[in-house]
């Protein structure tokens, strides 16, 4: 897990993309774009959280360090530190893996 100088605001969380080995059949080489976009990421950061409407703060459903599964599309990709990093909305996460 990395430590990065990110602070997602509100409900948003900062993930990093678990890097999974890539395999390669018949010696074809398959090129990034091509690749199926990775819905399995590292929780880096939560953000400083939502408040429902009587001024209660919700609770995260995630915590640093849980490796979760989220919608293929959702959030925002970005680059910090030559890292692929996605802020997403805690709403666009769909599970906790283990």
């Amino acid at each position: 897990m990395s430590k990065v100088n990110i602070k997602p605001l509100g409900d948003r969380v900062l993930l990093e993309i678990c890097e999974a080995a890539e395999q390669v059949k018949g010696g074809i080489v398959i090129p990034d774009t091509a690749k199926e976009k990775p819905q399995e990421y590292t929780v880096i950061a939560i953000g400083t959280g939502k408040t429902d409407d009587k001024g209660k703060k919700i609770e995260f459903d995630v915590k640093v360090g849980d490796i979760v599964l989220t919608s293929r599309y959702g959030g925002t990709e970005v680059k910090y530190d030559g890292k692929e990093y996605k802020i997403i909305g805690q709403d666009d996460i769909l599970a906790v893996i283990g």
